[in-house]
């Protein structure tokens, strides 16, 4: 009985020791993939907050557009009246 009882707990300690093995490999892939879809999401979270801050330039590059033209159409106006005054 007892070299049967031996035998039963030899395999149970290495049924343990394997299943110890592969929980630390899974452990292991299971942070990397973490570190992977952080990293995407990062990636994706960036690629956002640039697409916003080039929006944002572009609405400000339009509005100094705007302004410059309007700023030229005054002169323009106020230049065409300063010649009609000289006269």
């Amino acid at each position: 009985m007892a070299a049967s009882a031996e035998r039963f707990k030899k395999a149970a300690v290495k049924a343990a020791r394997t299943a110890r093995k592969w929980a630390a490999t899974a452990a292991r892939e299971a942070d990397k993939l973490l570190a992977e879809a952080q990293k995407r999401a990062k990636t994706k979270q960036r690629q956002m907050r640039i697409k916003a801050a080039l929006r944002r330039t572009g609405k400000v590059l339009k509005a100094a557009g705007r302004a410059a033209i309007v700023a030229g159409i005054a002169a323009g106006i106020a230049s065409a009246r300063a010649e009609k005054a000289k006269r």
